[in-house]
């Protein structure tokens, strides 16, 4: 059993933002597959599905970022998942766009979201797929560029994210994740 969360914030006011990219890429993964992430349960949106024999599970969080944690603690309890076995994506400022890192382990790196799973978790031993987003490029608070949507020249690399986020996510449900690092942790 798998379990792959996508962080962000409910509600059509962050649909498009980098905050956001966590829920785009459950959405494509969801999309590709043709899996429908509908069931409401554990302050979260969600969906159980099979691929390739293996029982996987998608949660977007609907708690607002910053309690990410809540939702996914109650849904981890429910079902019995292992902490090996989430992959949680996420935005992360110090990547550019279009680029993407994998990651067994770590701390939040200043992220909220990933700071309430640790939380809840009471560990940092879940994996991660961090997904570019940049830093302003203009003088803004963090919160407003996190908030915000992409600029035009941003589209392009991060279509590419998006699309090698969904590549890691299908790749780690038949390979061991070391493997998939190697693949997708280029620069």
């Amino acid at each position: 059993m798998k379990c792959i969360v996508g962080l962000g914030n409910p509600g059509k006011k962050y649909e498009k933002t980098r905050h956001n990219i966590g829920f785009v890429i459950i959405d494509e993964l969801a999309k590709q597959n043709h899996w429908n992430v509908t069931q409401e349960k554990f302050k979260g949106l969600y969906t159980i599905e099979h691929i390739g024999g293996e029982k996987v599970l998608l949660l977007k969080p609907q708690t607002y970022m910053n309690l990410s944690g809540n939702s996914l603690r109650l849904f981890m309890d429910y079902y019995e998942i292992d902490e090996e076995d989430v992959l949680v994506i996420y935005d992360d400022l110090d990547l550019p766009p279009g680029r993407i890192r994998l990651r067994k382990k770590g701390g939040h790196g200043g992220h909220n979201g990933i700071r309430s799973i640790i939380d809840q978790l009471g560990s940092k031993e879940f994996k991660r797929l961090r997904v570019g987003v940049g830093r302003p490029s203009v003088p803004m608070s963090v919160v407003d560029y996190v908030l915000g949507s992409f600029d035009k020249e941003q589209l392009g690399p991060v279509e590419e994210s998006i699309a090698q986020s969904v590549k890691a996510c299908e790749a780690w449900l038949d390979q061991p994740f070391n493997e998939v690092m190697n693949e997708f942790n280029v620069k």
